[in-house]
């Protein structure tokens, strides 16, 4: 049996959204790796954005780990492969510590990461040390190595918080406010990477910098070691039937399509097919491929050069009418309907092959863990989007959500087309993701 592996490990949380966390995660990853260390980083939940600023600050892929999502023996393998090359790992979790089902806390306990919270401290003290006392207590399987208090705002306030905190809860770092270390927004969620490399570079220069510029070091030591186990009796990786092979993906991936899990195209590899890209944007036509992908993204930022770009819009619709495989997602739906109304109200033509109207709809929007429920089976997944689609056809099935009786999103299929504003989590089913792409035979 392969041995055990031990990697010093970081689990960071906090006890709410938009506390720091991928602020702080991306700043160590690139402290760290400025050191010569390999730093492997990973994303709780389902995320598209947050891995793109951490594998920017990592210079390594970043992945999700989601036990709903994935599962554990998934998420089991993951930790042990990046454990057998990395020098740390850090894990970045999402919402509050143990907000979800399951939770952070439930990823932390399953696999023995110590928890570091990272709390926004602006308006409160002794306040924040009671806090961090409570989520540190809350459950016996969790270990929680300490406190990270950001937008501290002075050595006076951080003083207050350390001298409140029990001797077996540390002050890891007192991080004074500083809006230049502050990661780029928009609608959902950060800025993409590739459109703010330069700016990024900048801000994590910055970021070490202000990760020193505390009394509290126990941040920018390595973490303990952790053990990760393998996967018994064999990888999760080799235990599946290569049912692309010889066949030949495009993904569509530029501005307006970016929303692709690694996993996904790791997913597709695995399967035996050969993955080449396109640009909606830019190119005029399709490569060669046996099916497509149109994964999410922000359409709705590029209607008018998508809608422009009709050559492209022909090549998709003659692929259509081929009855080869086609799987939209999200934004990749949008961009499949006839037509798509920007957030100015502008409406341009798509690309027409599934009827229906989509339109933006500001800060409202769906959001939530689903499972796919489709003919070919059923593959989990999420919803996360701010738009509505109209006079759409009858859908073949909708979304299961994890926590509520309610329908989830239609899901479309017709001709190969499979389309819905879900995004689908390939390693959860891979027969079923097979079938979606080969599928040529839907009616």
């Amino acid at each position: 049996m392969t041995a055990v592996v031990h990697c010093p490990a970081l689990f960071l949380t906090a006890p709410a959204s938009n506390q720091g966390k991928t602020t702080i995660t991306a700043a160590l990853a690139r402290y760290f790796t400025n050191q010569g260390k390999v730093v492997r980083v990973f994303k709780t939940g389902p995320d598209y954005l947050d891995p793109q600023i951490l594998a920017q600050a990592s210079r390594q892929p970043v992945e999700q780990l989601d036990i709903w999502m994935a599962g554990e023996d998934y998420c089991q393998d993951m930790l042990y492969q990046a454990a057998q090359v990395a020098d740390l790992i850090l894990v970045e979790g999402a919402m509050g510590m143990f907000d979800g089902e399951p939770s952070s806390a439930d990823l932390a306990a399953r696999f023995g990461i110590p928890m570091a919270i990272v709390m926004d401290v602006k308006g409160m003290a002794q306040t924040a040390a009671a806090v961090a006392t409570g989520l540190a207590n809350f459950r016996d399987d969790v270990q929680v190595a300490g406190l990270i208090a950001n937008r501290c705002g002075s050595e006076r306030h951080a003083e207050l918080i350390r001298d409140a905190l029990p001797a077996n809860l540390p002050l890891l770092a007192a991080l004074k406010r500083d809006e230049d270390i502050t990661l780029p927004e928009r609608h959902l969620g950060l800025v993409q990477a590739d459109e703010v490399k330069d700016e990024l570079e900048v801000r994590f220069d910055a970021a070490i910098e202000w990760l020193k510029d505390t009394p509290d070091t126990g941040l920018l030591e390595l973490p303990k070691a952790v053990p990760f186990y393998p996967m018994n009796p064999v990888s999760i990786n080799q235990a599946f039937e290569q049912r692309l092979l010889g066949k030949t993906i495009a993904v569509a991936k530029d501005a307006a399509f970016s929303f692709i899990y690694d996993a996904n195209l790791i997913a597709l590899k695995n399967l035996g097919a050969k993955v080449v890209f396109f640009s909606p944007l830019h190119d005029s036509v399709l490569p060669y491929a046996d099916a497509l992908w149109l994964p999410g993204g922000y359409p709705e930022l590029h209607a008018k050069a998508l809608s422009a770009n009709t050559t492209m819009c022909q090549a998709i619709q003659d692929f259509y009418q081929s009855g080869k495989g086609i799987l939209a997602e999200c934004g990749g739906m949008l961009y499949s309907l006839e037509t798509l109304t920007d957030l100015d109200d502008n409406e341009y033509p798509m690309l027409g092959i599934l009827a229906g109207q989509g339109a933006m709809r500001g800060k409202r929007g769906c959001q939530g863990m689903q499972t796919a429920v489709m003919p070919q089976g059923e593959i989990r997944g999420h919803a996360h989007h701010r738009s509505r689609s109209a006079n759409t056809p009858e859908p073949v099935g909708y979304g299961r959500r994890q926590r509520h009786p309610a329908p989830g999103e239609a899901i479309y299929q017709q001709k190969g087309l499979t389309a819905s504003y879900l995004h689908l989590f390939f390693p959860s089913n891979l027969d079923a993701t097979a079938a979606l792409f080969l599928a040529d035979q839907q009616g």
